[in-house]
């Protein structure tokens, strides 16, 4: 069964991103659900034909991650922003859990904005362990290295050239204030 491409359009007029960028992310989003569903059409026939030993079975099962990885982050990433962002509940179950395990809700703001300003390309997300009842600002790099095993991701934010370079330039801190205020934090809470 096919996965089926969400719509973000109304994303459009997000305040810090123009419609250009989010139109050019919305399509690289679409390439990542068509090549994950041709991955695993082709695959599945592969399964019927017993082509299991073969190199190009255990290739195209690499990269089915990759693509699966990258057309879910982007659905989180692009589900938890908001034309008009929603401010975290102070006195919420996720505020007190970002407390209890980062100090205060400035200093996991202040770690998860420098991940995110680190050098390389990749994914910042904010993810609950939720066998430990933990949360921890995760660096994920290239859609599938760097994922904490059973955790729920909560927060996503891309931190790749296309989810800025247009509007932003190199200027990756402000592309990063711009999500930070576009973040719908009602939508993350629901995640935990």
């Amino acid at each position: 069964m096919a996965y089926e491409q969400k719509n973000f359009d109304s994303l459009l007029g997000l305040p810090g991103f123009s419609d250009a960028l989010l139109k050019n992310h919305f399509t690289l989003y679409a390439g990542y659900v068509k090549n994950f569903n041709l991955l695993d059409e082709t695959l599945v026939k592969m399964e019927k034909e017993g082509k299991y030993s073969t190199p190009e079975f255990a290739e195209l099962n690499r990269r089915l991650g990759w693509e699966f990885n990258g057309m879910r982050l982007h659905e989180l990433y692009f589900g938890n922003i908001a034309k008009q962002g929603r401010a975290l509940n102070s006195q919420g179950a996720l505020a007190k859990k970002i407390e209890k395990e980062f100090g205060s809700l400035e200093f996991w703001e202040k770690d998860f904005r420098a991940m995110g300003a680190m050098r390389g390309i990749g994914w910042v997300v904010l993810c609950h362990d939720k066998s430990a009842d933990r949360l921890f600002n995760v660096w994920v790099n290239e859609h599938d290295v760097g994922h904490f095993s059973g955790c729920t991701p909560l927060l996503v934010m891309d931190v790749f050239e296309h989810a800025y370079i247009l509007d932003y330039g190199l200027k990756r801190a402000d592309y990063i204030s711009a999500f930070m205020n576009a973040i719908d934090w009602a939508s993350v809470e629901k995640r935990l």
